[in-house]
């Protein structure tokens, strides 16, 4: 840095109170940082070359440890509630102070970046933390400066991570040890007690979330993609549904696996990596991703053999929830720049542990908007604390957990786009077939790539469908890929009576789901939506 940046530079960690006595390192290149992360102790290299680290407890998100500040335009804009949990302005203010003192004699470690690969509306964001592989984590993960950007930087947030210091429940009036709490009015984010890479990204994609509707661009919880003619497809869905596995697809250009900006002239990328979980990761079933984890990578809590440093990409010893870490130019033939089209395929993806949803089924704009603001999934095993097998839950948007606005504002922007610009949207079920988890089986990644293909070629679009009786998507009748059969998942059910039961059951639970929404949405919307009184009987074309 020259004088005057590091002057510059300085300033701005004083105004924050973060300008101790320890040494502050900005911006080291990745072989530096992971030098020093082996320096201190905090990883190993395994036989790949990538950073092995363990988080501890916790080793995965935190939400009801997430909380966001009421006040200024927030305590107008937020849709507060069990997602989105209001913090009195007093609360952040002890616990930054916490962290300004435990941090005043360490050695800090700077990241500076943006989220948004468009110029036109990313986010300067900068990340102090103490622990390397953190500012390393930052590194991987969001968009990385020039030399020249980096001269005139200025954050627009400020991300300030102190993991191995623990809140205090009794003593700091936190709900636990973990703090993750969200300033809007003065652009900050502190995290206390989880040493979890993952909080450091989706406290940054909740920022843009609440701030690039105000710009006129939807915020997606989503990875896109790239076919040879340009055509792009985004994959909506939570952790664990495949966003990162189907969208990592060797005959397609990947844009990015997790959050995404639809602008009225462009689908771009809020990072500059990717975050994939590994448990039973194979060259087979996913050669991208298990070919990108290489030095300059991080994995959080796999387990690596002491002699060998081979990974056991099986083994859930430390959790479900194994993590990689790895810049998006580790993906062979990725789209560097981040940026692609509008989209001509939109597929929501859903884990269903019922087993009743059909692997692809297409959706009419009004269920389009009735699943977006339904959000069904399972949650699975390890990506959130204490959740060990999957949970059916509705999570709004697709991502509930990072949306600080109301869900009807950002679907009110889906289905603009979807609209206007002709996109088809399907319904993809990435969970169980043939009876419900612990009866029946996953969905195959290869059956589901297969319909993927066919949908995005335009050959099950032209099939012909027919509407299903209790949940009214329009399953294809024909894919040249599978056999007919699989396409019904009544069919693939022992017991058909079993089945009809269980889809109603979930059909009774997305109706209880969307009374929170009936007031916001058009009729038609609300009619778009499972019947559970419906009888099962053959189905008509569609």
């Amino acid at each position: 840095m020259t004088a005057a940046v590091d002057r510059e530079f300085r300033a701005q960690l004083e105004e924050l109170g973060l300008a101790g006595r320890g040494a502050v390192h900005r911006n080291l290149p990745p072989a530096e940082l992971i030098a020093r992360s082996l320096a201190r102790g905090e990883g190993i290299l395994a036989a790949n070359g990538a950073l092995v680290v363990k988080t501890g407890e916790p080793s995965g998100r935190s939400p009801q440890d997430r909380v966001i500040v009421d006040d200024g335009a927030a305590a107008e804009e937020v849709d507060w509630g069990d997602v989105n949990v209001p913090c009195a302005p007093a609360l952040f203010d002890r616990l930054l102070d916490k962290a300004r003192g435990y941090l005043h004699d360490r050695e800090l470690y700077v990241f500076d970046g943006f989220a948004g690969a468009e110029r036109t509306y990313r986010l300067p964001i900068r990340v102090i933390a103490d622990t390397t592989w953190h500012t390393l984590f930052a590194n991987t993960l969001f968009v990385r400066p020039t030399a020249i950007e980096l001269a005139g930087f200025a954050p627009g947030f400020t991300v300030v991570a102190c993991g191995a210091l623990r809140a205090s429940a009794d003593f700091d009036g936190t709900r636990s040890s973990v703090f993750v709490g969200i300033n809007f009015a003065r652009k900050l984010v502190l995290i206390l007690g989880s040493m979890y890479g993952g909080e450091i990204k989706k406290s940054v994609f909740t920022v843009m979330n609440y701030l690039m509707p105000r710009r006129d661009v939807l915020p997606m919880h989503c990875s896109a993609n790239m076919g040879d003619a340009g055509d792009v497809a985004l994959f909506f869905g939570l952790s664990g549904t495949g966003k990162t596995t189907l969208s990592a697809d060797p005959s397609r250009r990947l844009i990015g696996d997790d959050e995404h900006g639809w602008s009225d002239h462009s689908v771009f990328n809020f990072e500059g990596g990717c975050y994939a979980k590994t448990i039973r990761l194979s060259r087979e079933s996913e050669p991208q991703i298990h070919d990108a984890i290489r030095f300059g990578s991080i994995l959080e809590n796999v387990v690596v053999d002491p002699h060998t440093r081979a990974i056991d990409y099986d083994s859930d010893f430390l959790t479900e929830n194994t993590r990689a870490t790895y810049p998006v130019d580790h993906i062979p033939n990725a789209v560097v720049s981040g940026i692609g089209g509008h989209p001509r395929n939109v597929f929501f993806l859903a884990c269903d542990a019922f087993g009743v949803l059909p692997p692809i089924s297409r959706l009419t704009p009004e269920m389009a908007s009735y699943h977006f603001l339904s959000g069904f999934t399972s949650k699975v095993a390890g990506t959130e604390a204490g959740v060990t097998e999957p949970r059916p839950t509705f999570s709004a948007c697709f991502g509930a957990p990072f949306m600080p606005l109301p869900p009807s504002r950002y679907a009110a922007m889906l289905a603009e786009r979807l609209r206007w610009h002709e996109t088809d949207c399907w319904l993809v079920n990435t969970g169980w077939t043939g009876g419900p988890h612990g009866v029946g089986h996953r969905m195959s990644i290869d059956l589901t790539r297969a319909l993927l293909g066919a949908a995005l070629d335009g050959s099950l679009a032209a099939a012909g469908t027919a509407p299903h009786p209790v949940f009214r998507v329009l399953v294809p009748r024909h894919c040249s890929c599978v056999a007919d059969d699989v396409l019904d998942p009544r069919a693939t059910w022992a017991d058909p009576v079993a089945y009809d039961e269980s889809a109603r059951t979930l059909a009774r639970m997305f109706r209880e789901n969307f009374t929170r929404y009936e007031a916001a949405v058009a009729p038609e919307v609300l009619a778009a939506g499972p019947d559970p009184e419906a009888a099962v009987a053959p189905a008509a074309d569609a």
